[in-house]
């Protein structure tokens, strides 16, 4: 099942924010912490209800090798991607997006 998968607008801004946090830290940093988002985002796209929900109907992924999280819900046959998230954010960050 390969579902379509939208970011909202925060969760898209969260990722070009670390994408480039990495890349200014080490040269091509960057580039391998997107592929491990690709990754992450292959797998849900392919079975979305294979991760555990964290809060309510949303559910999370973790990201290898970088401490971040996907946080997304499946609506329909969309998957609705909340947040990219720093595994030491307050989680009532992302919380407020449900509403």
């Amino acid at each position: 099942m390969n579902s379509e998968l939208f970011f909202r607008p925060e969760a898209e801004r969260e990722l070009i924010e670390a994408v480039n946090w990495y890349e200014e830290r080490i040269k091509g940093l960057g580039s391998s912490f997107l592929l491990s988002i690709e990754a992450a985002i292959d797998s849900i796209s392919r079975n979305p209800k294979a991760y555990p929900k964290i809060y309510k109907n949303i559910r999370r992924i973790l990201i290898r090798r970088f401490p971040f999280g996907i946080y997304y819900f499946v609506e329909k046959e969309r998957i609705i991607v909340l947040a990219v998230f720093h595994a030491h954010r307050n989680p009532k960050e992302w919380e407020k997006r449900i509403s």
